[in-house]
């Protein structure tokens, strides 16, 4: 025998509606954000209608992810889950800051090569090439890059984006502000490319 969906109630309904909204917007709500949304006293009132929702199959949930909601048949070949895994500078150097614990879908054709994680930029050396303090950087892993490519580099420990320029005797790491001089990797240095830059996402 058959049986029909259940409709969620009004207040489902609503926390159905924001759900598709955080995550058009790039972003799956986790409890905590539904729960201040919507004045519920603790996670658990929230996760009550969130499992309510998955079991009529109206999300689903990815287990031990903390923004594991997610849409049935969501998944297309366009769209591609991103973590931000820190901090890059556009400006001195500064050490990575991992643990962010955040995820954006976003659809692929927004980069010219597909990323494999995010970074948030911060600084304004790169103003020039259109990536400004705030932005959230695509990132492809790769050890080598193109003369004149933009470039996550790591130098001393602590990491970069700028444009890459190869010379005969060295490596410099050049900004788009002229505010800002140039890095010279100098022989033996503690350097490494540790991905080229894809596109970004800006959100207002």
């Amino acid at each position: 025998m058959s049986t029909m969906p259940i409709e969620p109630s009004s207040r489902r309904q609503q926390i159905l509606a924001f759900i598709r909204e955080r995550i058009a917007a790039g972003q799956p709500p986790s409890l905590a954000e539904i729960a201040e949304a919507f004045g519920f006293a603790s996670r658990n009132a929230a996760q009550k209608h969130v499992l309510a929702l998955a079991e009529a199959g109206l999300i689903e949930l990815a287990p031990r992810q903390k923004r594991g909601i997610r849409l049935p048949g969501a998944k297309r070949p366009d769209v591609v889950a991103l973590p931000v895994l820190g901090r890059v500078a556009a400006g001195a150097p500064i050490g990575p800051d991992p643990g962010q614990d955040l995820e954006f879908w976003l659809d692929g054709r927004l980069f010219a090569h597909r990323p494999d994680y995010l970074l948030r930029v911060k600084g304004d050396s790169m103003i020039d090439d259109g990536i400004l303090d705030g932005d959230l950087v695509g990132v492809r892993r790769t050890p080598e890059a193109r003369d004149g490519e933009v470039v996550v580099a790591r130098v001393d420990g602590e990491m970069t984006i700028k444009r890459l320029r190869r010379e005969p005797d060295r490596i410099r790491l050049l900004p788009r502000n002229p505010a800002y001089a140039p890095i010279v990797v100098a022989p033996g240095q503690d350097f490494a490319i540790e991905g080229i830059y894809c596109g970004l996402v800006r959100r207002d």
